[in-house]
C-alpha cells in the first residue's frame, strides 16, 4: 500500500518537467505511440521514453497493446485528485482575501470619514452679521 499523498507528490513531480507537461497536453488529444510524442521535441527517444516512465510511475498515462504498437494515454483520475488539492486551497485564498477586502474597504471609509471631519474643522465659517 502506497503512504498517503504519494500519488499527489508524484503527480507533482511529474507535472513539474515542461517536456512531461508537453507530452500531457499531446496525449489529452488522443492516444499516442513513443515515436509519436517524441516527433516534436529535439531528444532522443530514450531520453522521451525516461520521461514517460517518470508520467507512468506518477500514474498520469497508461500504456496500451494494439498489435506492435504500444500507444499510450492519458489517465485523468490523477490530474483530478491533483487539482481537487488545488481547488481546496483556492478557496481558502479566495475566502482570505474577501476578508482582507472587506478590512480595507472598512479601513477606507474610516479614513474618508476622518478626513471629511477635519476638512469641516478647517472650513471657513460664514460670517454672521451682527444686530444693531
Amino acid at each position: 500500500m502506497k503512504p498517503s499523498g504519494y500519488s499527489l507528490d508524484a503527480t507533482f513531480a511529474a507535472l513539474a518537467d515542461p517536456t512531461r507537461r508537453a507530452i500531457l497536453a499531446r496525449l489529452a488529444n488522443g492516444e499516442a505511440t513513443v515515436t509519436e510524442l517524441a516527433a516534436p521535441f529535439d531528444m532522443t527517444q530514450p531520453a522521451i521514453s525516461k520521461h514517460l516512465k517518470v508520467l507512468e510511475r506518477a500514474g498520469l498515462i497508461t500504456r496500451g497493446r494494439a498489435a506492435q504498437r504500444r500507444p499510450r494515454k492519458l489517465e485523468p483520475r490523477p490530474l483530478a485528485e491533483a487539482t481537487d488539492w488545488i481547488e481546496r486551497y483556492r478557496r481558502i485564498w479566495e475566502a482570505n482575501f474577501a476578508r482582507l477586502d472587506a478590512v480595507l474597504q472598512q479601513l477606507k471609509s474610516k479614513e474618508k470619514k476622518t478626513v471629511d471631519a477635519l476638512l469641516e474643522d478647517v472650513k471657513p465659517k460664514p460670517k454672521q452679521r451682527r444686530s444693531k
